[in-house]
This record gives C-alpha cells, sequence and structure tokens, in this order.
C-alpha cells in the first residue's frame, strides 16, 4: 500500500505542477520548463532608423580577401533610406502574397494566403515583416570582391527584370537583376501553385575582362519578438514554442539556436558543411533556406544589433572567367510546419516540428490522425476517433484494472473490519491486507495501471496537438472554433471534471485516509489543468473518460453477478 501512496502522491504533485507552470504562463511569466520567454525589445528600439529599415547595423565593414574564412567580415552593413525612396514589388500565387523591395531584392513580406490571424479571421497571416517594430526578413546577395569593390548584395539597387506578378499557370517567374564592379547578379525566384517552397537561382555573370571568385551568401534576419505574445496567452511550455534559429546537418542532426544563447555567444552549431539546411522557426511556421546538396558552405548565426539576429550561408563560387554564367540554385521555404511537404524539401526539415523525447509515440500517432482525417474530413471527430482506438488498444489492461477493482470494492467491507482490527498498528496491517490480496487474487496497483501507461500518450498528444499546424484553427462543433487553443467556455474542462468524479464513485474508497483525500482532489486538479489545455485534448480526454466508464461500469456489473451467482 505504501507503493501506491507514493504513486498517487507522485500523480498528485504533477498535477499541482502543471497547474501552476500554465497559470505562470497565462500571466505572462516565465515557464517553470522550456526555454525562457525571448526578449519583447524591438528593433524600433534602435537609435538608428536604417535599423528598422533594413534590419542589419550600420557598421559598413571591410571585405574579406578569403570570403569563407569569416562571413560577418565580408556581408555589408545598411545606409538609412528614406520611406518615400523605398521601392517595392508585390507578386501573388494562390498561397502567398510576397513583398520585396528593389534595394537588394530582399523578401521583405510574405502573408500566408490559406492561414488567418488568429485574431482577425478576415486577414492573411503574416510570417515575414519589415516594419517600425517587427523584423524577420530574407535576404541574399554576393560577396568577396577585391578590396574598395562591392559586388550586388541586398543593399544593392535591382531592377525587376520579369513582367507577371501573378499566378496564371502552374508556376510563377520573378527576376530581379543588379551589376557592380562588372559582376551581374540576377536572382530569380520560382514560385508555384499550392507550395510554400520557392526555387531560387543566382545567376553570377562576369561581364569584366578579369576573372572574379565571388561567394553566395544566403541569410534570414529577425528579431526576438514572439509573435503568440501579441494574441490569446499561450498553453505551450515544451519543445513546440521554441523559436530562435535552427541548422541541421547529416553530420549532427537538428540543431536548435535560442536568441538568448545567441546574444551570450553560447550557440552551438555546426560551422561547415556540404549539406542540410538552415532557417528560423517560430511556433506552427518555418523560414528556411535550403542551399546547394553537396557544396560546402560556412553557417553563422549571429547577433546584428540589439534584439536582431541572422542566421546566413556563405557558399564559394569558384572562380568565373570572363563573359562565363555561373548558377547556383537554392530552396527558400516561407510557410507552415507542414510535415509531409517539409519532408519533401529537404531531409530533416519536418524536425522543425518538435515533439521532444515521446517522438517515437508523437510521429505515430500523429500519422494515424492524419490517416483518419482523410476519412472523416474534421480533426474534432478525428480525435474522438483516435480515442477509441486507442482506448481498444488498451482493452486488455483496462479490463484487467477494472477488474482489480471491482474486486477491490468488493472486499472493502473486510478492509475496514481489518483497519478496525488493528488499529494504529501500520505493520500489521499492512500484512494482513497483503495477505487477502493474494488470497483473493487482487492486484492493488491495477487501479494505477492505465492511468500511468496512458501519460506517455497523453503527454504525445499534448505535444501533437501544440504543435501541428494542421489543428491551428481547426472547429469541431458548435462552441469549439479552435481545437489548438483552450476552451473559450470551459464546457469540456467541466464534462471532464464531471467525467472523472463519476470514475471515482465507481472506484473503491482507499482504506487509507490520505489516499481518500488525494483521490477526491484529482478531479478538480486535473481539470483545472484542462482550463488551460488545447480544446483537442481536453476532448480526447472527456472521450476517454467516457469509454472508461463505460467498461468499467460493464466488468463491474459482471462481476457482481457472478459473486452473487452460488457456486455449485
Amino acid at each position: 500500500m505504501d507503493i501506491r501512496r507514493t504513486v498517487l502522491l507522485m500523480i498528485f504533485s504533477f498535477s499541482l505542477l502543471m497547474l501552476w507552470n500554465n497559470w505562470q504562463i497565462h500571466q505572462g511569466n516565465a515557464p517553470l520548463f522550456g526555454a525562457a520567454p525571448v526578449s519583447t525589445k524591438t528593433a524600433a528600439t534602435n537609435d538608428s532608423p536604417a535599423a528598422a529599415t533594413n534590419g542589419v547595423p550600420n557598421a559598413q565593414p571591410a571585405p574579406s580577401a578569403n570570403p569563407a574564412a569569416s562571413t560577418s567580415a565580408v556581408i555589408p552593413g545598411t545606409v538609412a533610406v528614406a520611406a518615400a525612396q523605398v521601392q517595392t514589388v508585390s507578386v501573388q500565387t494562390d498561397v502567398l502574397k510576397l513583398t520585396f523591395d528593389l534595394q537588394g531584392a530582399q523578401l521583405i513580406r510574405a502573408e500566408l494566403l490559406a492561414f488567418p490571424e488568429t485574431d482577425n479571421k478576415e486577414v492573411p497571416f503574416t510570417l515575414l515583416e519589415r516594419t517600425a517594430g517587427r523584423t524577420h526578413i530574407v535576404q541574399s546577395g554576393l560577396t568577396g570582391a577585391p578590396a574598395g569593390q562591392l559586388y550586388p548584395t541586398h543593399l544593392s539597387a535591382f531592377t525587376m527584370v520579369s513582367d507577371a506578378s501573378t499566378l496564371a499557370g502552374d508556376t510563377l517567374v520573378v527576376k530581379f537583376a543588379a551589376e557592380s564592379e562588372g559582376v551581374k547578379l540576377i536572382k530569380t525566384f520560382t514560385l508555384h501553385r499550392g507550395q510554400y517552397v520557392i526555387d531560387v537561382a543566382h545567376q553570377i555573370e562576369n561581364t569584366g575582362t578579369a576573372p572574379v571568385t565571388p561567394s553566395v551568401y544566403l541569410q534570414i534576419t529577425r528579431d526576438g519578438i514572439d509573435p503568440n505574445q501579441s494574441s490569446a496567452p499561450s498553453f505551450l511550455s515544451g519543445p513546440q514554442s521554441f523559436i530562435g534559429a535552427a541548422v541541421y546537418s547529416e553530420q549532427d542532426k537538428f540543431q536548435k539556436i535560442t536568441f538568448a544563447e545567441i546574444e551570450k555567444h553560447k550557440a552551438s552549431y555546426i560551422k561547415q558543411a556540404d549539406n542540410g539546411w538552415f532557417g528560423m522557426v517560430q511556433h506552427y511556421f518555418v523560414t528556411a533556406w535550403v542551399p546547394p546538396q553537396g557544396k560546402s558552405r560556412n553557417y553563422e548565426i549571429t547577433e546584428l544589433d540589439k534584439n536582431l539576429f541572422a542566421v546566413r550561408s556563405i557558399e564559394p563560387v569558384g572562380v568565373i572567367n570572363a563573359n562565363s554564367t555561373v548558377t547556383i540554385n537554392s530552396k527558400l521555404w516561407v510557410g507552415p510546419q507542414d510535415q509531409s511537404e517539409l519532408e519533401k524539401v529537404a531531409p530533416g526539415l519536418d524536425l522543425v516540428v518538435d515533439y521532444g523525447l515521446l517522438t517515437i509515440i508523437a510521429k505515430p500517432v500523429f500519422s494515424l490522425m492524419t490517416f483518419l482525417f482523410t476519412f472523416l474530413g474534421n480533426w474534432g471527430w478525428t480525435i474522438v476517433a483516435l480515442t477509441v482506438l486507442i482506448k481498444a488498444a488498451f482493452y486488455p489492461l483496462s479490463a484487467a484494472s477494472y477488474r482489480s477493482m471491482a474486486k477491490m470494492k468488493q472486499v472493502s467491507p473486510r478492509l475496514q473490519a481489518l483497519k478496525e482490527k488493528f488499529g494504529d498498528d501500520r505493520q500489521k496491517l499492512n500484512a494482513a491486507m497483503m495477505e487477502m490480496y493474494r488470497t483473493e487474487k487482487i492486484n492493488p496497483l491495477g487501479g494505477c495501471l492505465p492511468i500511468v501507461i496512458q501519460i506517455p500518450v497523453f503527454i504525445s498528444l499534448y505535444y501533437v496537438l501544440g504543435s501541428s499546424v494542421e489543428l491551428r484553427g481547426a472547429p469541431w462543433i458548435l462552441w469549439v472554433h479552435d481545437l489548438a487553443v483552450r476552451d473559450p467556455y470551459f464546457i469540456l474542462p467541466a464534462i471532464m471534471m464531471g467525467t472523472m468524479f463519476l470514475q471515482m464513485k465507481l472506484n473503491p474508497t482507499p482504506p487509507d485516509p490520505m489516499q481518500a483525500k488525494v483521490m477526491m482532489f484529482m478531479p478538480l486538479i486535473f481539470g483545472g489543468m484542462m482550463f488551460f489545455f488545447p480544446a483537442g485534448l481536453v476532448l480526447y480526454w472527456c472521450v476517454n473518460n467516457t469509454l472508461s466508464i463505460s467498461q468499467q461500469w460493464y466488468i463491474t456489473q459482471k462481476m457482481a453477478k457472478l459473486a452473487a451467482t452460488p457456486h455449485r
């Protein structure tokens, strides 16, 4: 019985801890688990207007003779540009609306037309943005020019050399060109219908008379602001709420770098590779560059200015002779964390959907949910169907547990008699109870096993529901308009507490008063936790409880009939 008391106290303590953690997040404080909140200071606090306009600092470092040796020494800074002088070009497909700044052909705005804002369903979600208070942009250019010269960079004046700005067929091709120091750079962005991956070609033409050896750099610049802080309070406290930089390589696999680590110069990541990708990750969405595979490049993650960070790669092109052209083909993802589509773009790109230590369970759970959704077409009913399947899978264990609890309920009068007989002599009382359990073939821990075994599944589903962009904004029925956020009217948490109380009535009353008190508080504690959890997770727990009640009632009635039947 001491073991059972320990298990119950552990569950009770864990529940209190999770409740307090979610309350802290709800109040805007730092979570007890996971990374600390990122800085909320905006780039607009910089004195220089260029910092908010171009997203890089004012310093103008001297070019390096060895472009692969130090990217920070060769990527140019910025100069102030008056707002009236900024020239932009907008293009649109069926899923993306992109805005380019002709200074550097920078991608300064990306609207995801299929994903509305959380607070305003009529406005598309903006992933990339360059405003006075926000910076999240994509840049690229050439470096490696001789001392005193500068090849086309993300600060050079580009012209748009293509005509189309709206998707008409299956692809939309957008071209920008700039020339400097006898080197011409043509950036070609090829957008595809229904896709968030963009094919990007950097065509480098040597228009001079002497050979050149430029390098191509790809860069993502953003501030450390968490966009979720401006919307409803987050219910997340695990890896799914990560915001920061990421690098993937075959050597070191998936590496996450927080903005705090960059600020403290403690970022650890692979510095050179000939494979993989890099990007900026936030809740539900990701911006990532996939450079050419099989070609060596350097990676650098750095703080450009206060609360302004950059992740980039720099790849030597090699010697380009006079009147010759070299093209570097890359891919750019600007969109949701769609696991199936990310897998097609690059190996390991789907890992931005991070399920933590329970990935081995969460991945199959998500795959099963996706399969069920193809038939049901509603994520709420998908969760209901998933719960039924999980319950069916655990049926043998649950049935054995409920039979054990039914026997416990039958011998409750005998347990009370033993307690009265031995009084405060705990040692003799426990010995007598264990002897009775052996005689009656009762497992005193049987009732705890289903809860303990379901905890990994429960946590895995919590990660899946909190991380899967497919459930963002997904409705179920009536008042539940978004399964990825908490129930707005707390109806599901109330139902869950009711079903848990009903389950307690079906279970035998523990002989230990301490255990009885803990069990009585469990519905309130778990129900309180569910006030902050996503509606989809509470739906799972409500359905699971309802099925458990039905199964337990059936088995209890069956056991009662068997006990009442005289043996021949």
